[in-house]
């Protein structure tokens, strides 16, 4: 999400850990969540290399957003200036491809690979997931760099389709990984 953060908006996120922001519109200082219950604990504060623009690195309860999504921005703008809402994985690319997994869930295509195997069952990507993981390994002890870079790219695409098929999101993923990195 996008707000404004005027000094004691950031000094207030820095004495609880909760962010805190600025309303341009109502002329005060508001707690996110403190209506909705949806907090955003503050992981980490990062500035600009201008010293103008903050970043509040947070880990959100529930949706950040007041209309229920995830984030504030899921509206994407075509090159014909056309408008579809679409969820927003996020600023990485396994987030972006998780999301490209999730709607050909939903949307169904017929000519998609993800449809496909989703179709096919958890039996069935859990064995390909093995296939690409043993693909892996053989490429980091007998093939060159770019080929064990391609390998371990179908296997990522492939564990996001089983992680859609079993329905555990990314995000559960990527918090496990952030609980052991502490």
């Amino acid at each position: 999400m996008l707000a404004w953060a005027n000094r004691e908006a950031l000094g207030q996120t820095a004495t609880t850990g909760k962010a805190h922001y600025w309303s341009r519109t109502r002329q005060q200082l508001w707690r996110k969540g403190e209506s909705s219950g949806h907090e955003q604990r503050v992981v980490e504060i990062r500035l600009d290399c201008d010293r103008d623009t903050v970043l509040y690195r947070v880990e959100q309860s529930g949706p950040a957003c007041h209309t229920g999504q995830p984030t504030c921005f899921f509206t994407v703008v075509a090159a014909d200036g056309t408008t579809v809402e679409r969820p927003d994985g996020g600023g990485h690319l396994l987030g972006r491809l998780a999301a490209t997994i999730a709607a050909r869930a939903q949307e169904r295509p017929a000519d998609s690979y993800t449809v496909r195997l989703l179709d096919r069952g958890v039996p069935r990507i859990a064995q390909k997931v093995g296939e690409e993981a043993v693909e892996v390994i053989v490429s980091a002890t007998a093939e060159n760099g770019a080929r064990l870079a391609s390998e371990s790219a179908d296997l990522l695409y492939h564990l996001l389709v089983l992680l859609r098929a079993r329905g555990v999101e990314l995000d559960e993923v990527l918090q496990a990984l952030e609980s052991r990195e502490k």
